[in-house]
């Protein structure tokens, strides 16, 4: 590429950071990192009913968490500065009134009521939508007439009214509108001076030297619309990337709060991996080749680009999401789980710190898939007592009495030991095999449900040191206690 490349996430703040978007952001990412690019934030809060500062801090800080970092946009700053659109509405009507001037806008004073009049027509008379530029060629007098009556006006695009405009776009082709089918002359700059996307992404996508514009397949619509402002000012557009939606699990229809969580920072509470969120989206419309599935970050910024990109849109796969986590929690360091997974068992309510979580992590390593199931599966090593029902005590091919003998042994075994590593307990619990003449299954099963409560849960041995000899004798004897006497 001749020019370096500058490619934007330029977000409408007004509601939680989709996934979505958090696609669009990441392809946009990974294709600068991989041609050496920059890679800009820009915040498009121009609508100021609805966008919010809640709205931008869930963006920044899921961008923060997937660990897409900016080279240009809030909180780094950076030579377009500012990056808030809401902050530069005297740069937008500049531009707005050079685009009147030279005659490829004009000043609109219809009034909202009229407007809304006009669509209610076209509705009951089923003509397609679209201002009917009615101020379009109002004379010098005309237009006096209303700003002596203190009407503000919009600033709309006057659109030619015959001839074709075609452009290109990396997955759709040559395209190719004809200028009668574009039957609204959209606003450009509304009446508060505050700028409609049609100008203010064509104009600082143009002074922030963007190269390539990667954003939703809901935008191609209002491409020739752009790419007239673009001409109007004599740029030369970006490259045009329109990406497919992301589909629901079903393929019908786009992916939705109805489906599950969509949210980015949703996903972080529910326990997923950035790293395996940010591989599960790069695949969500993109291939390398026709079976690899697991990329590293640096994998991605190396093997990303436009050719890999798909023109159909992508299924969003919430069981391909999770089995990708559980690969990735298998693959961290156990000190790193620890730390990943201490803050869930906080927010339970557990009294633990990273010493203990530490000892826990890998214990669990292989049988979770979220961080968020780890509380559930290691909830006894904080319990003051644990609770169940007496009878899952007793193996199904054994007796109560048998259960008994297990846990009283066991206590013998455990009450005298000075070590209560997991390789001294073991050593003096394997023993009772032999001594009891019970299947270790048998044995270990009592002993499992009397420590934790539970009949599946980490490694017993292991399981047992991390509680402590005073508390696992104490959970014995009570388990003795709930179990009838043989005699």
């Amino acid at each position: 590429m001749s020019d370096p490349v500058r490619v934007r996430f330029a977000p409408s703040p007004t509601g939680y950071f989709h996934v979505g978007g958090a696609r669009t952001a990441l392809f946009n990412w990974l294709f600068a990192r991989h041609h050496g690019g920059k890679f800009i934030i820009r915040i498009e809060d121009t609508d100021r009913k609805r966008s919010t500062d809640y709205a931008v801090r869930d963006l920044l800080e899921g961008l923060r968490w997937l660990g897409l970092d900016w080279d240009e946009g809030p909180d780094v700053g950076g030579p377009h500065e500012p990056y808030f659109q809401s902050q530069r509405s005297a740069i937008y009507q500049e531009y707005a009134r050079q685009l009147v001037e030279s005659g490829h806008a004009y000043y609109c004073y219809c009034s909202a009521e009229r407007l809304a009049e006009l669509r209610e027509t076209q509705k009951r008379d089923k003509l397609a939508p679209g201002y009917d530029r009615r101020c379009r060629n109002l004379t010098p007098a005309e237009r006096a007439e209303f700003e002596a009556q203190g009407i503000k006006p919009v600033v709309r695009l006057a659109v030619p009214l015959e001839g074709q405009l075609t452009f290109h776009d990396v997955l759709h082709g040559t395209i190719t509108v004809d200028f009668a089918s574009l039957r609204d002359d959209k606003v450009l700059l509304k009446s508060d001076g505050f700028p409609t996307y049609n100008l203010a992404a064509i104009v600082d996508d143009h002074l922030m030297g963007i190269t390539h514009i990667m954003r939703a397949d809901e935008w191609l619509p209002s491409a020739p619309y752009h790419i007239l402002v673009f001409q109007a000012f004599g740029w030369t557009p970006p490259i045009y990337v329109h990406l497919p939606i992301v589909l629901s699990p079903t393929g019908k229809g786009k992916l939705s709060k109805r489906h599950g969580a969509v949210s980015v920072l949703e996903f972080k509470k529910q326990g997923y991996l950035p790293e395996a969120m940010v591989n599960f989206l790069a695949r969500t419309g993109w291939s390398y080749d026709d079976k690899t599935e697991v990329f590293s970050e640096q994998e991605l910024k190396e093997r990303f680009d436009l050719p890999g990109i798909s023109s159909s849109p992508a299924r969003f796969s919430y069981e391909k999401l999770e089995w990708l986590n559980g690969y990735y929690i298998r693959q961290l360091a156990a000190d790193d789980l620890a730390e990943r997974v201490l803050p869930f068992l906080k927010k339970a309510g557990f009294q633990a710190d990273l010493a203990i979580t530490k000892r826990i992590a890998p214990l669990i390593q292989e049988r979770i898939k979220t961080l968020a199931e780890a509380p559930a599966m290691v909830d006894f090593f904080f319990a003051a007592n644990v609770e169940y029902d007496p009878a899952e005590l007793v193996d199904k091919k054994g007796t109560a009495a048998d259960a008994r003998r297990s846990a009283e042994a066991a206590v013998a075994a455990l009450e005298g030991l000075e070590d209560f590593s997991a390789e001294a307990v073991e050593a003096a619990l394997r023993p009772l095999v032999d001594q009891l003449g019970l299947k270790a299954r048998s044995i270990f099963g009592t002993i499992r449900v009397a420590c934790t409560g539970k009949a599946v849960a980490p490694p017993l041995f292991e399981t047992l040191s991390i509680i402590g000899q005073e508390v696992t004798l104490r959970r014995l004897r009570q388990a003795v206690l709930l179990l009838p006497d043989a005699a």
